[in-house]
């Protein structure tokens, strides 16, 4: 009698430790909205706003990384199949924006697999 308490109190502790590993690099669809940020500028100096559009389109349309900058989390943006998001995003630097897609986090850091941006009016 003792030995099934014991097999199923096991099988309740993995499962319950597999749903926790399931939520890290877990990935859903979604939307946010935020702004468009070269994460270059956004990142080394805090570069981010209307003071800083044109510097952003530049650097993203270059090949820079984007990403959208949501209150305090900002997502690393790609496109689908593994490419960039950059041609959609760059002419849309410094403004805010509500995208879709598809969204994992591994580690701390955010990502945003677009397939629809919508300018905000």
């Amino acid at each position: 009698m003792r030995m099934p308490v014991v097999v199923l109190g096991l099988a309740i502790s993995l499962a319950w430790a597999g749903l926790g590993l399931a939520h890290e690099g877990e990935v859903h669809g979604q939307s946010i909205t935020g702004e468009v940020v070269d994460l270059a500028c956004y990142l080394d100096h805090g570069a981010s706003g209307a003071g800083h559009q044109e510097c952003a389109r530049k650097c993203i349309a270059s090949g820079l990384p984007v990403g959208i900058k949501s209150g305090d989390t900002v997502y690393l943006a790609i496109g689908g199949g593994h490419g960039t998001a950059n041609g959609a995003l760059a002419p849309l630097a410094a403004q805010q924006v509500t995208v879709e897609g598809e969204f994992s986090e591994r580690d701390g850091v955010h990502l945003v697999t677009v397939k629809k941006v919508t300018a905000k009016k």
